[in-house]
């Protein structure tokens, strides 16, 4: 049986990680793997937001798979930085959801980030990703995904 969500499915969200120490290069800075964890983690929280969660989808046999990303560096992530990852729907089908990506710099050191400092970037974005992600069954074929996840696509 699919699970209905009890929340209306949002279309963007925003969730606060501080980097790990074993997030990072021995230079201190994030290492580029580090990433894509943060963004499924945005994206975990859309669908949870919902009332819904990714075990509830997979129990019913409905899995979401990454096809396609895409993830631009602008400026380096530092160990205990507070970074806010900003996830938004922006479209896709009966079969896939699209989503845009923002990772912004929100404290180092535990303050605002030096606006005169080079590594800050002057919007505040160090990173900006795409993901597209398929529905398909458990044998990995596709398969449309719950009309109230598809939404108007």
């Amino acid at each position: 049986m699919q699970p209905e969500p009890t929340h209306p499915v949002p279309t963007a969200g925003a969730l606060r990680l501080r980097v790990r120490y074993a997030e990072c290069d021995p230079f201190g800075v994030a290492h580029h793997s580090s990433y894509v964890p943060w963004l499924e983690e945005g994206r975990t929280e859309l669908l949870r937001a919902t009332g819904v969660t990714y075990a509830h989808l997979e129990r019913a046999g409905v899995f979401l798979v990454i096809t396609r990303l895409s993830l631009k560096y602008r400026r380096p992530v530092r160990y205990d930085d507070l970074i806010e990852i900003r996830s938004r729907v922006v479209g896709g089908s009966r079969i896939k959801i699209q989503h845009e990506y923002d990772i912004a710099l929100i404290q180092r050191l535990g303050e605002a980030p030096d606006p005169t400092d080079p590594a800050t970037p002057t919007d505040g974005v160090c990173a900006v990703a795409t993901t597209e992600l398929a529905c398909v069954d458990q044998t990995g074929r596709p398969q449309a995904l719950p009309e109230w996840l598809a939404g108007d696509r």
